[in-house]
């Protein structure tokens, strides 16, 4: 069993070796990109290694755009979206776990049925909606868009999650009068930790990548997120590669630093336990 065993480990080595060189390729050649002129991308070729003399070239080309501030906008955007879908996922799964009421089947179906229609169907309707309601070119506005979406993932996430949780735990409380509202932010809340950081990562990235409603919604550059931002970069004659992939490389970091530190909370969640004591 022992030579098994260290015949096996060269090669798990070797398969999270290539798994990482497969995850970090395309990251390596968009700083690749990034660090190549516009005449060796569309003439010579670009070369293999990140030329470090194209570094001040890519300075001179993103400083002259506020980088910084659709940085900015895409994280309050994404960052307001996931707190508004955990807090409100989280009170709608728990009454879809715990309560009984009328309707409560059709309302499990809507909130499935928004996932399967288009963003483009309703942009429209929510667009005449957000000039009623003074809603639009507004990253508030934004937010509530995205909300739409990610709620309803979150919501059943979280139920699902609650639904795991032994109801006795909550019955114990009841007999110590815990208000209800106690009993899910101090009791049910921390048992399910790695649902909410699941959850929390679908609303994430869902505000941070989504380009639909955010090129539609907001007309002032000073309020673009980091995909409208990409975008203005695509010219009728030209499109700096160059420019673009340093852009993208910036508005990179910050999602991955999320997933990362996020991505700690679900692995100790999945091998805590169901209750934690």
């Amino acid at each position: 069993m022992t030579k098994k065993r260290l015949t096996l480990k060269p090669l798990r080595y070797l398969l999270i070796g290539v798994l990482l060189v497969c995850a970090g390729f395309p990251v390596y050649w968009m700083a690749a990109t990034a660090l190549s002129a516009n005449s060796e991308l569309y003439g010579s070729g670009q070369s293999f290694f990140p030329q470090l003399k194209h570094f001040p070239a890519l300075l001179h080309d993103l400083g002259s755009v506020p980088i910084g501030l659709w940085l900015f906008n895409t994280l309050l955007v994404a960052a307001g979206g996931t707190v508004l879908s955990l807090v409100l996922g989280s009170l709608a799964g728990y009454a879809l776990s715990r309560f009984r009421f009328h309707g409560k089947g059709l309302v499990g179906f809507l909130l499935f049925v928004t996932q399967v229609v288009p963003e483009a169907l309703i942009l429209v309707p929510l667009y005449a909606m957000f000039i009623t309601f003074g809603l639009l070119n507004s990253l508030a506005g934004l937010v509530l868009a995205n909300v739409g979406f990610s709620l309803p993932v979150a919501c059943f996430v979280l139920k699902g999650a609650m639904d795991a949780v032994p109801y006795e735990i909550e019955e114990s409380a009841i007999i110590d009068n815990c208000p209800r509202f106690s009993i899910l932010t101090m009791i049910i809340l921390p048992l399910i930790m790695p649902s909410i950081a699941a959850a929390a990562v679908v609303a994430f990235f869902a505000g941070w990548n989504e380009f639909l409603f955010a090129s539609t919604f907001l007309m002032d550059r000073d309020k673009w997120t980091a995909s409208v931002g990409l975008a203005s970069f695509v010219g009728q004659y030209e499109t700096p590669m160059s420019a673009v992939m340093g852009a993208a490389l910036v508005f990179s970091i910050p999602a991955i630093v999320f997933f990362l530190l996020i991505q700690r909370k679900i692995v100790a969640g999945l091998t805590a336990g169901a209750v934690k004591g």
